[in-house]
């Protein structure tokens, strides 16, 4: 669905995509809060709250009258937030599938290519310069790590050893892309598999992502790769994955949240007076 609501804006770049449809949920989160919100309400709140700033001001000698005011201010305050904040709860799923697609789709950028010394024959094991893997498994699977093994396709090459923590069921591997490409990173366990995708080069895929786990939340947050099935004893693998070069706006997830959050509000209070809207 939102290969082809975005495809049209993402033909005048990532930064226009990202901006338009910001600023179109904005105006669609403020529509849908106008009809899941007690509008009548929130204007009583907002006049009592005038009527009683004006007693403050007209009975400002009398400190009893001045004080009960204040009390009456402060509590018409509180429930004038609480009809507000009240129906943007319906709203955070929507939101929370908005900005991940966001995130896998403009945020992140593929890892640059590390080419093979002139005349190497072996891999080279000079760690430092690569990509480092965190592997994760359940607790139940924890002390079977060290059977962990790593498969990596051509143009992929391992620069350390695979270090692995019993404890924790963690094990740790640095790799470096030798060319451009979307490669598919194996890890297997006793027979079972999981793949973690790994772009590299002048690759452009639609959605990057440097972490895939398992569960609702995850699957969720992090959408270009599915999540791993209940069963499965990877609990997470993911890497640091680069952040995009958006111009103006900032890249990488706090960023792309950040510009979300900014264009949706901006156009969000456009919309007020047009939608007429009580907020």
């Amino acid at each position: 669905m939102f290969d082809w609501l975005l495809w049209l804006p993402e033909q005048l770049g990532h930064v226009f995509a990202l901006v338009f449809a910001s600023a179109v949920f904005g105006v669609f989160a403020l529509w849908v809060f106008k009809h899941v919100s007690p509008q009548r309400r929130i204007k009583a709140a907002k006049e009592q709250i005038k009527a009683h700033l004006i007693e403050i001001r007209i009975w400002q000698d009398d400190l009893r009258i001045v004080g009960w005011a204040i009390l009456k201010v402060l509590g018409r305050n509180l429930q004038y937030l609480a009809l507000n904040l009240t129906p943007f709860v319906p709203l955070f799923l929507p939101f929370a599938l908005v900005v991940a697609q966001f995130v896998v789709r403009y945020g992140f950028a593929p890892v640059p290519v590390t080419p093979a010394p002139v005349g190497q024959h072996v891999v080279d094991h000079r760690a430092g310069g690569g990509t480092t893997i965190d592997i994760e498994l359940v607790p139940a699977y924890a002390a079977r790590i060290s059977e962990l093994k790593l498969v990596l396709p051509e143009g992929v090459e391992q620069v350390s050893p695979l270090v692995v923590n019993a404890r924790d069921g963690r094990a740790f591997v640095e790799i470096v892309a030798r060319t451009s490409g979307l490669h598919e990173l194996a890890f297997d366990l006793g027979g079972t598999r999981e793949t973690k995708l790994y772009a590299a080069g002048d690759v452009a895929p639609r959605t990057l992502q440097g972490e895939r786990g398992r569960g609702f939340i995850d699957a969720l947050l992090w959408p270009a790769e599915p999540a791993f099935a209940a069963d499965s004893p990877f609990a997470r693998i993911r890497y640091t994955q680069p952040s995009a070069d958006l111009g103006w706006l900032p890249g990488g997830p706090g960023g792309i949240v950040l510009s979300f959050l900014i264009l949706s509000m901006i156009a969000g209070a456009l919309a007020i007076k047009p939608l007429k809207v009580q907020i």
